[in-house]
């Protein structure tokens, strides 16, 4: 937040904060038929009203990851896609939090809730505890989420916004001369993770860089990594390194809209979904994408036995958040309409830039280092492909909440 000429509004920044640990698990004994996460026996006091509460958001948290999707595919068609899509709804209903008016009403909208079903309170409530769930202390995977609200040092903010977001969202207010150019200051750091956040600011804004490293709970063998191609377009093929393995996973034939669905688990409650349309059917794939749709495969999976081929990749995605939000319909917040009263007190408030950036990497066992190899005992006959050598959706989901953590697109994956 800044304090300005009066033709202009102070500004605030905004920046989404999210880090995940994976710790490695190697006395976890593997099972496959694990229990539902609703099951009373898995979950600790006061865990299961955590989780209710949660649900009454992750729907319109689902719904809102695929409408960033589409904004994000229409922005850059043709490029890879990737995002934390909880990550950008946990930062804005903060924002929301601390607006009023229209401005919290259009944020709220542009998050997916339906505010004539759904009541702001609960709302704010279902992040908390969703966030409690995502940090539970017997989960296998560690997120620790926050939320940083960077305010030029001449402006104060409530001492009840402050109250409220360290209770509700983890989250803080920092102060800083935005006038002067910090150049590339690196404020948060955890080097030691096998995922780090980085938050950057300059004089421009702020950014958000994400990095998700994990292991899965079924490596792939180095040995097994070879040379291969695969099929950008009708026109391109690039060659990457092909990683494969025969083993059984959870899988899905969607007939109706062409295309196969494999579930890889990390260790933990996290597992990735991979999509593979057929050849030519990845825009109806798209078009298809909604909460119902997920929630048909992943009701669908079946235990089988697949040799499944995934390219080893690293890709990022950079999003510009305020222009994709006022493409949602998101404006009053980032112009002299703004109404973030419930921030400082002061109308005269407005989001100058909100910016998000996310990496994956895809090894064999989620790092570059260390070969493991892991073992199924399987029968002589030969299994069916499912390969990985075309265009693919991605879904890093949370099973315990069915929160969808990550989501991309990989269309190249030899493109950084």
């Amino acid at each position: 937040l800044q304090r300005m000429m009066k033709a202009s509004l102070p500004q605030c920044l905004l920046v989404a904060m999210l880090q995940l640990t994976v710790h490695s698990l190697t006395q976890i004994a593997h099972h496959y038929n694990k229990p539902k996460v609703t099951d009373p026996q898995e979950q600790h006091p006061h865990e299961g009203d955590s989780l209710e509460s949660c649900q009454q958001i992750v729907p319109s948290n689902t719904d809102f990851a695929f409408r960033f999707y589409r904004q994000a595919t229409t922005q850059e068609p043709g490029k890879n896609i990737f995002f934390s899509p909880v990550s950008i709804s946990t930062a804005f209903a903060l924002l929301a939090l601390g607006s009023r008016a229209n401005s919290q009403t259009q944020v709220l909208e542009g998050l997916a809730f339906n505010l004539t079903n759904t009541r702001k309170e609960e709302i704010h409530n279902g992040f908390h505890h969703l966030l409690l769930l995502l940090n539970r202390p017997d989960s296998k995977v560690q997120l620790s989420m926050g939320n940083t609200l960077f305010m030029d040092k001449h402006l104060k903010p409530l001492k009840t916004f402050l109250k409220d977001i360290k209770k509700l969202y983890k989250g803080k207010v920092v102060s800083i001369h935005m006038k002067f150019n910090l150049g590339y200051l690196v404020v948060t750091e955890h080097s030691t993770a096998k995922t780090t956040g980085n938050t950057v600011f300059n004089k421009h804004g702020i950014t958000l860089i994400f990095k998700y490293e994990s292991y899965w709970e079924n490596p792939f063998n180095i040995k097994g990594t070879h040379k291969d191609y695969f099929h950008v377009n009708a026109k391109t093929s690039v060659e990457v390194k092909m990683m494969t393995r025969d083993g059984f996973y959870q899988t899905y034939s969607d007939r109706k809209l062409s295309c196969e669905v494999v579930q890889l688990p990390y260790k933990g409650d996290v597992a990735a979904l991979f999509i593979l349309p057929n050849e030519g059917k990845m825009k109806q794939l798209e078009d298809a994408l909604t909460k119902d749709t997920l929630s048909k495969w992943e009701k669908s999976l079946e235990r089988r036995r697949i040799e499944v081929y995934i390219p080893k990749l690293s890709i990022s995605g950079t999003y510009d958040l305020k222009k994709m939000f006022m493409n949602l319909g998101v404006t009053d917040v980032f112009s002299d309409r703004a109404d973030l009263s419930g921030i400082t007190g002061k109308p005269d408030v407005k989001v100058s830039k909100a910016a998000h950036k996310a990496l994956l990497k895809i090894h064999e066992n989620g790092t570059e280092a260390a070969a493991v190899t892991s073992t199924d005992f399987l029968p002589h006959s030969v299994p069916p492909v499912v390969k990985f050598d075309h265009p693919f959706l991605l879904l890093i989901v949370d099973q315990y909440t069915q929160s969808i953590l990550f989501m991309g697109k990989i269309v190249n994956p030899t493109e950084k």
